[in-house]
């Protein structure tokens, strides 16, 4: 017999209360949806629903909820795997703080007036293995250290040339030949803050699951907005693409393996026996000088294909390990384009592109943007539509009418009228 049956026989009161949607086990932090999703019009109880992808709900954003630059998002639990969504979605305006060196000897920074702050936009998917743990971890902590990240090289990337000293003071006259010379911009800045952001985040992400005996891990692909460009950064089979009207063009591939260049840090790293006390790992425009000790000065670690800024130790003054540089982090110069209205960027989990290949999504949204200019939900209507084509429907644009059974994640960003938008102070 079962328990309520037990308790209806035996026990007074009245009728029980229904039962709560199980939980991930032992979670380090709560099961929840996007909190751009409240109010959408699906509650707790969309984890119970029939198994079969066909007739699981697609949730969207509440109507007059904005995401940033009106993008549209939509979403859909096709697991089998899991009764939760183990992907997760974060988006919103990242607002960097410019930051001046201290006169006190104790203060090295000082934060200026809010009107000298930079800003941009972020969004962010995730998807989880082994449960939605690492996921919402990523959700609501890759912000974070990527804003930390960017105020800590703020100042260089607002300066006509990124400084080898983040002072200004040049130890070396032809400091700004070595920067030159290596090529470094302030996009660069802005590519090692997304792959020091990335490393932070694995490792907060390592502590909690292990704090909390579990295992697991994500995926992150992530759009950054700012100064006029956008960064997309990937970490897995995620994908991003640019959709305009001739063009389909990929802003992010699979993960692969690192550069020579990296991967011969990394092993200095796990096996800093190698360096035999002589080398220093770390990546310099020029060798360090004794007058550099105490400078925050240009580097690059074995994680890293952008540049970022570190204040000079004595065991930096040794001969540097490698030279040379890695390969360049998806930018795409939005004020650069001659874009039109329907010109999109497309960001989504795995469990659409194992049914949708580039052109066929470029398909969709060309056939979908033109006959909907003037619905202001249009773009999370076009989402919600990607998912759809996913649920083996023959339209004539997936093979046979395939269906993923992955739980799938997309936001739709449209670039018009948005890029000098994007580039304010």
């Amino acid at each position: 017999m079962s328990a309520g049956w037990f308790r209806r026989r035996f026990l007074p009161g009245g009728p029980l209360p229904a039962p709560r949607p199980p939980r991930p086990r032992s979670s380090p932090v709560p099961y929840r949806r996007p909190r751009f999703l409240r109010g959408s019009g699906s509650g707790p109880g969309t984890a119970d629903a029939p198994r079969r992808p066909d007739v699981r709900p697609v949730r969207s954003p509440a109507r007059g909820r904005a995401l940033p630059w009106n993008a549209g998002y939509a979403e859909i639990i096709n697991a089998e795997k899991s009764e939760f969504n183990e992907d997760q979605a974060a988006c919103g305006q990242l607002c960097i703080r410019r930051c001046e060196f201290g006169a006190e000897e104790d203060q090295e920074w000082l934060t200026s007036c809010p009107e000298e702050f930079l800003t941009g936009h972020y969004w962010a998917l995730f998807d989880g293995h082994g449960g939605p743990a690492a996921a919402i971890l990523a959700a609501n902590t890759l912000h974070s250290c990527l804003r930390r990240q960017l105020e800590a090289v703020v100042e260089g990337m607002v300066a006509t040339q990124p400084p080898m000293h983040l002072s200004g003071h040049s130890i070396c006259p032809s400091d700004p030949q070595f920067v030159e010379e290596k090529g470094i911009r302030a996009e660069d800045l802005v590519i090692g803050a997304l792959e020091s952001a990335f490393q932070e985040c694995d490792e907060v992400i390592g502590r909690e699951l292990e704090a909390s005996g579990q295992v697991g891990g994500c995926t992150a692909l992530v759009a950054v907005s700012l100064q006029g460009k956008l960064y997309v950064a990937n970490a897995g089979d995620s994908r991003a693409i640019l959709v305009r009207k001739d063009e389909v063009r990929p802003l992010s591939s699979e993960f692969t393996p690192e550069t020579e260049r990296q991967r011969i840090q990394q092993l200095a790293f796990v096996y800093p026996e190698l360096l035999a006390g002589e080398f220093t790992r770390l990546e310099f425009p020029r060798r360090l000088k004794g007058d550099d000790l105490g400078q925050k000065v240009l580097f690059r670690d074995h994680h890293m294909r952008g540049w970022s800024y570190k204040c000079v130790e004595k065991s930096d003054l040794k001969y540097p390990l490698i030279h040379g540089q890695g390969r360049q982090v998806t930018v795409l110069d939005v004020d650069q384009l001659e874009l039109q209205e329907e010109d999109v960027v497309v960001m989504a989990t795995d469990g659409l592109w194992d049914v949708l290949s580039n052109e066929q999504v470029a398909r969709l949204v060309r056939s979908f943007l033109p006959g909907n200019r003037e619905d202001p939900h249009r773009f999370s209507e076009l989402a919600q539509m990607l998912i759809h084509s996913t649920q083996g429907k023959d339209d004539g644009l997936t093979e046979e009418g395939q269906v993923s059974y992955d739980d799938i994640s997309v936001f739709v960003i449209p670039l018009h009228s948005q890029g000098q938008r994007s580039s304010g102070h």
